[in-house]
Parts: structure tokens; sequence; C-alpha cells
């Protein structure tokens, strides 16, 4: 009984919050996520203020598995509308001028936390228009970019690097995405970015992270060069993020003891296999990786007799070898239990092409889905595949593990 009130009081306490925010003009956004009610492939839900046609309405945007609805409500109908929806979300996450609220539930308790902006970082409401410029997850003015060369000592973005400032966002937003459907053990998040060079996304998370949720980031960048890597710990004690630090090494170097995400962007042939590896042996809670010179099963590739003319085309085997390996890896994400997409996003080093592997911990599995596994036998043998790194590394694991067991 107490839980129940304590979850109606928490929820009215986040509704008036929206409800204020709304009428002082410095709602920003609300994300419903999690979400367990009667429409199976609503997966969440988004809201924000527009003006159509000289009237401030709240446009609301359902994400389903396989497609977007649009839908725009009058405000006084508005928060009825989110009232239903929000009883059937395990969490949501209120975005103002002000201040930002989540509002997050679990079996044992209703926990509503509240955070005010820091003063210099405010931003104002956004301009109530229908078609308003896109919305950018790191504020232009942040100190860290100046640092990095991102932008100018007034905050103003570089012009020549106003397509690294794009790929930035575009890697924030589709992280924000994945961030809202995971769920952590307590209120700090440790992420391992592999591979992260001079920082551009390494910062752009801690800054995301700090600035726009409840969440204390510990972040480590890993990189082989050591000149990067003094270059990056030294404009992080600048830029006062103390829980971000970088590593000298590599994949296989480091090795650390938890990791709720795992990031591997350009990751070398099968170094994307030891990061989604490593991932997977942490139980991480999301899995981030851009692959790259897809060269292993590339030798190994047999075209199956009905293929054989278009595979005699050297770019089309190229083609065929990349897809196998990025669907080995994706089916043995989801055999140990995680979601997967597969997509192009904006490129990180200016190709016109960039697939991301994305991996979102679904439950945790004692044992891999034997179904998935067959069908990765059957892939491998009709391409004559004998050898997949991570296959082989999964493999390990769970013979020693076996082994554990018995013990």
């Amino acid at each position: 009984m107490s839980v129940q009130a304590s979850e109606i009081s928490s929820q009215q306490q986040f509704l008036e919050l929206i409800q204020e925010s709304i009428e002082n003009q410095e709602f920003d956004r609300l994300i419903l996520s999690q979400y367990k009610g009667d429409e199976p492939e609503l997966e969440k839900i988004t809201c924000r203020v527009v003006e159509l046609q000289q009237q401030v309405k709240l446009n609301v945007l359902y994400h389903y598995t396989t497609k977007d609805v649009t839908k725009n409500y009058p405000l006084d109908e508005a928060l009825d509308c989110i009232e239903s929806y929000l009883a059937a979300c395990k969490q949501a996450n209120l975005f103002s001028s002000r201040l930002d609220a989540q509002l997050k539930k679990n079996k044992k308790k209703v926990m509503l936390t509240v955070q005010q902006r820091q003063p210099n970082r405010i931003q104002p409401a956004a301009t109530l228009q229908h078609n308003r410029e896109k919305q950018r997850y790191i504020d232009a003015s942040a100190p860290f970019l100046q640092g990095l060369g991102i932008s100018d000592s007034h905050g103003k973005i570089i012009p020549a690097m106003a397509r690294k400032w794009k790929q930035i966002n575009k890697f924030i937003e589709i992280f924000s995405h994945a961030y809202e459907q995971i769920s952590l053990k307590d209120n700090t998040i440790k992420i391992v970015d592999f591979g992260s060079g001079k920082g551009y996304l390494t910062f752009a998370l801690y800054d995301y992270l700090q600035q726009q949720t409840q969440t204390q980031p510990q972040i480590t960048g890993v990189e082989l060069r050591s000149a990067l890597v003094e270059f990056c710990e030294q404009l992080a004690l600048k830029s006062g993020f103390d829980h971000l630090d970088f590593f000298e090494g590599d994949v296989r170097t480091y090795q650390p003891e938890r990791l709720d995400v795992m990031i591997a962007l350009h990751a070398c042939d099968i170094a994307t296999d030891f990061g989604i590896h490593t991932g997977i042996r942490l139980n991480a809670s999301m899995i981030m990786c851009a692959p790259c010179c897809h060269k292993e099963i590339r030798p190994q590739l047999q075209s199956p007799k009905v293929l054989k003319p278009m595979l005699q085309f050297g770019i089309h085997a190229g083609q065929q070898a990349e897809m196998l390996t990025d669907t080995l890896r994706a089916l043995l994400l989801k055999a140990h239990g995680y979601d997967v997409k597969v997509f192009e996003f904006v490129s990180l080093e200016h190709t016109s092409k960039n697939k991301m592997i994305l991996a979102t911990k679904r439950e945790q599995n004692k044992q891999p889905d034997a179904h998935i596994l067959e069908q990765i036998q059957a892939l491998k043998q009709m391409y004559g595949i004998e050898k997949q790194t991570l296959e082989l590394l999964l493999n390990d694991q769970i013979s020693i593990e076996n082994v554990g067991c018995k013990c």
C-alpha cells in the first residue's frame, strides 16, 4: 500500500513539474521510455511544445518498432495524454531550461529526482515553431569544444569544423536514445571508449551525461598514441572532468573490471570482435561499435553455387564478406541476450557510408539462444566459414564458465 501511495505521489509531483514548465515557457522536451502497456510495438514517446496556426500545442512522437507516429494535442488535453502513458512507462525524463527531472520505477520503489541546471549552462526555452532548428545535444559554448578546436574563444563553431560538430551531435543523439532503454544498478555509469583518438566523442559523451542526465559518468578513453593520450588527459583536467581519464593501449591490453557501455568506433578488423566480447563478458548494458577493415572472413568466403555469378566481381565479394561478418556479430549479440540494430550513421572519418552495430541488454541469459546459434552455423556452412573471432572468444568464455560451475 505504501509503495502504491509513493508511486501516486511521485507521479503527481512529476506531472506538476511538467505543467509548471509548460506554463512558464521553460519546457524543452519530455521522454517516456520502457513502455509496458497494451501497445506491444510501442517503445517510447517524445513530447515537445510547438506552435501550429498560432496555437501552442504538444507535439507527441510515438516511437514504434517499425514506424513513428506524430500527433498534436491542445495543451488542455496534453496532460491527460501524458498521465495515461506515464502510468505504463518505467522511466520518464523531463528537460526544461531550469531543471531536469527523472521518474524511475522498479519492482520495489518509485524514485523522483530533480536537478537544477547550472546557472552558466541554462539554455533559453526553445522557440515555439513547427520547423525549428535541429536539436543540439551539446552546448556550443561548452569550454571543452574550444580545447578540441571545434569552437572559437567566443563559443562559436569554427566553420571548418562544422561537419565534425554535426558528427558529434549525431553520435550523442544515437547514444541518448539507447541510453533511455537501459537500466543501471546505481546512479553511476562506467563507459570505455576503445580507440578514443583525440577524444571528440569521449569528451562530448561525458559532457552530455553530466549536463543532461542525473547520472555520474565514469569514462575511460583507450588510445594507442601516447601524444593523444597526454593531450586528452590535460584537457580533461583543464575542463574539470574529474571522472574522465585516458589509458595508453588497445582493446587487448585494457581490461576493465566493470563496464556499462562499450564503445569501439572504427576498431579495425577483429579488434571489433575483442571489443564486443569485452562488453558481453562484463554484461554491458550497451554496446556501440562501427566496424571497419573486414579482413577475417573475405579469404575464407566460398561462393555458394547460386551466388557465384554475382560474387565473381571483387567489389560484390567484399561487400558480401562485410555483410556476413557483421551479421554474425549481430546474431551472436542477440544469442547472448541483446536487442540489436545495424544501421548507417554520420561518418566519423568523412566517408560516404558508415555502419553501426548498436546493442542494448535485454536479459541475463544463462545459456546462449540455441536457435540463433543454429542460424549462425547454417550461414557459416553456406559460405564455408571456419573461423570467426567473436564466436571463438565467446566459446572460450562459455568453456571457462562451465568448468567453473563443475568445481
